[in-house]
């Protein structure tokens, strides 16, 4: 089997001839599937989830493309909206993509369009996050499909970025009419990183107001409304960086927005949308290199890319907990199997030095706790600056080594499931 990107490399992951051959066997297995192991994330998210207002971010990114096509991964993250903990992995799906397949394309029925994959994470959001006290499920342009509205499932809310503009019922046009409304407050809103564009705090003018979204003319599913009423938020800059193209946000969404302030909360939800961006951005070149897999079979390919997806997930839930807060100190056992509490606390004893600031100021058994260890085992010093999920990733990858090696001599201490 060929193996994976420059972190991927199988016998990396296997930490050895023998762990090689078993992940081999493992990633060849028709036994075990992408499904099976996405449920099992799920089935934890889902623990995790009951009792709280859970932000459910959907996305696509690619996998390998060449000839107008290629292989996608679509997946569904959980945040906690109040502190932004990542909950973990609500769904995943892959997706194949042809060449030449415009044709048609506008009469399909939704269930026939790749774009169905909205409504699904949508509605496999609102079953894992059933416990939840409340949901919204975000999503960028993309996902600007009118069966989204008008499908979508019981309680759960929508924020969704425009792209189209769409007809009103009443004859209007979606963008021209709020672009009429007057700014309705100013603010600030701290925008982070991307590429091309450093983090930064923009002022911004919000405008809002209440349409119905006219059913289009083709292509719909049949038995649909004719129209269906949701809120438009308009967030734009107002005096950019220069050099900089202004930030302009039309957001879409199902909340009641009946103030600036509730305009302002909107954007806030939509924010949250860049941890699906690091999510991706952990698998890809600067973390797992996922688009380097050179595993030609699609069934061995998905089961390693599975894998991960969930790894990236740990890595994220690792970044947000290094500082120990805002919220409430997560459980070490969002990420990591309780049993390895013991082999932290012996990393954290060779790691930690004299001074304050090289000690571990989190409490055993919290994930703050297992964040320090794994960004010291990656390279961080404890000094300067703040470890990212690229160092993160490193020392997990250091600590699943120093796993293997204590599984190795204590047989008893089986590796956790929680795990890749």
């Amino acid at each position: 089997m060929e193996s994976g990107g420059r972190k991927l490399r199988i016998r990396r992951l296997g930490g050895s001839r023998a762990g090689e051959m078993r992940l081999t066997r493992f990633l060849r297995n028709d036994a075990v599937t992408p499904e099976e192991m996405l449920a099992e994330a799920a089935e934890r998210t889902a623990e995790r989830c009951a009792g709280r207002h859970v932000v459910a971010i959907q996305d696509t990114t690619v996998l390998r493309s060449g000839g107008g096509g290629g292989s996608y991964l679509h997946a569904v993250l959980a945040l906690d909206a109040q502190d932004d903990a990542v909950l973990g992995l609500i769904d995943g799906q892959f997706l194949e993509r042809g060449s030449g397949r415009r044709a048609g394309r506008r009469q399909a029925g939704i269930e026939e369009k790749e774009s169905f994959r909205w409504l699904e994470g949508a509605d496999q959001a609102a079953s894992v996050c059933a416990g939840a006290a409340s949901l919204t499920v975000i999503a960028d342009r993309e996902s600007d499909i009118f069966e989204l509205f008008a499908l979508r499932p019981e309680r759960a809310e929508l924020v969704v970025r425009a792209a189209h503009d769409r007809a009103l019922v009443d004859g209007g046009a979606l963008f021209a009419a709020i672009d009429a409304e007057p700014v309705a407050g100013r603010g600030e809103l701290r925008l982070a990183a991307r590429p091309g564009r450093k983090a930064r705090t923009a002022s911004m003018e919000a405008r809002f107001m209440p349409v119905h979204l006219a059913r289009p003319k083709s292509g719909s599913r049949g038995g649909l409304p004719q129209g269906v009423a949701v809120t438009l938020v308009d967030i734009r800059e107002s005096d950019p960086p220069p050099g900089e193209a202004a930030v302009h946000w039309r957001l879409l969404t199902t909340h009641a927005v009946e103030s600036p302030d509730q305009a302002w909360a909107v954007a806030d939800l939509y924010r949250r949308r860049w941890a699906i961006e690091q999510l991706f951005r952990t698998m890809k070149t600067q973390g797992f290199d996922i688009e380097d897999v050179r595993i030609e079979e699609a069934a061995p390919r998905n089961r390693l890319v599975t894998a991960a997806l969930i790894a990236a997930v740990c890595i994220q839930q690792l970044v947000h907990a290094r500082d120990g807060g805002p919220g409430p100190l997560r459980p070490l056992s969002d990420a990591f199997d309780p049993r390895d509490q013991v082999l932290l606390q012996a990393c954290c004893a060779s790691l930690e030095g004299k001074t304050e600031r090289q000690k571990n100021p989190h409490p055993k058994g919290t994930l703050a706790y297992a964040a320090w260890v794994c960004a010291r085992l990656g390279g961080w010093t404890g000094y300067y600056g703040k470890p990212g999920p690229i160092v993160m990733l490193e020392g997990w990858l250091e600590f699943q080594a120093m796993k293997r090696g204590a599984n190795l001599l204590n047989p008893q201490h089986n590796g956790s499931k929680h795990n890749v």
